[in-house]
């Protein structure tokens, strides 16, 4: 079976768990997903079955959009709930504070992401060293925070939504609200993904490839037996001969090619829709 679902993961679960599920319940073997949820956290995650765990990169699948609600006082290593181990509640704060605090960070972000993370070090998870105690050293990164908007303030629980680039650390944006406020700590008690770009749950469906894909596409106008058999493709034949990444409709399959120094390289060759 090939297809693109958008499935919503429940807290509670990892996101190889939880594709595990995905697997068993269509019956498809080889499968996999855009972008990794933590276990605490739920919401939108794009799954692919078949030949279309290929077509990830090709996907509109930013910005993202998040809600989360920040714990204030809860210190945790990890900057969730699930290592919480001191709590001290910080007294009550203006809610124009809080506002002016989740608003400052829009804009370009550079800062270290949490020590329990999917970051590899000399290809081990981050957070496979973290919880076999050993040192974690990371880099910086850059994140683009395209908005962010305070939903509700109930002390010592800050509710918001964050529209962000891809790679974005929203734990470490929670954080991040907290020294802002001077509150030492700050862990989020809640995550919820409500987008990876077009991408929504809307129920658990299958989508439309060639509705789904953030390229343009093209027109190849020569024998179609040439995609068919993956033969050399010429410039000519093509409608748009600019450079650039386009998808071509053969019907019930599509076709990926880059053109770039006059030549015309596939990406894939034949995907069923």
């Amino acid at each position: 079976m090939n297809g693109l679902l958008v499935a919503y993961k429940p807290s509670g679960i990892g996101s190889n768990k939880y594709l595990y599920e995905l697997k068993r319940k269509y019956g498809e073997k080889k499968a996999g997903f855009a972008g990794t949820l933590d276990p605490f956290a739920k919401g939108v995650l794009l799954v692919g079955f078949g030949t279309h765990t290929k077509l990830f990169r090709f996907l509109n699948k930013t910005p993202k959009r998040y809600r989360a609600t920040l714990w204030l006082g809860a210190k945790s290593d990890s900057l969730d709930i699930e290592m919480v181990d001191e709590v001290t509640i910080p007294k009550e704060l203006p809610l124009e504070a809080v506002e002016k605090a989740v608003a400052s960070l829009e804009g370009e972000l550079e800062y270290t992401p949490p020590i329990f993370s999917a970051k590899r070090i000399n290809g081990q998870r981050a957070y496979d060293l973290a919880r076999a105690g050993k040192e974690v050293t990371l880099n910086t990164i850059h994140s683009t925070i395209y908005e962010m908007k305070l939903l509700h303030y109930c002390h010592p629980y800050i509710t918001f939504e964050a529209e962000v680039s891809e790679g974005t650390y929203i734990r470490s944006l929670g954080a991040m609200i907290a020294k802002k406020l001077g509150v030492e700590h700050g862990s989020l008690s809640m995550l919820e993904r409500l987008c990876e770009g077009q991408f929504v749950y809307e129920g658990e469906r299958f989508l439309d490839i060639k509705k789904s894909l953030a390229i343009k596409q093209n027109y190849y106008l020569g024998d179609q037996e040439n995609i068919q058999y993956g033969r050399v493709l010429a410039l000519e034949d093509f409608k748009v001969q600019d450079e650039g990444t386009y998808w071509i409709d053969n019907g019930d399959t599509i076709s990926i090619v880059t053109i770039y120094d006059k030549r015309v390289k596939y990406e894939l060759g034949r995907i069923a829709c």
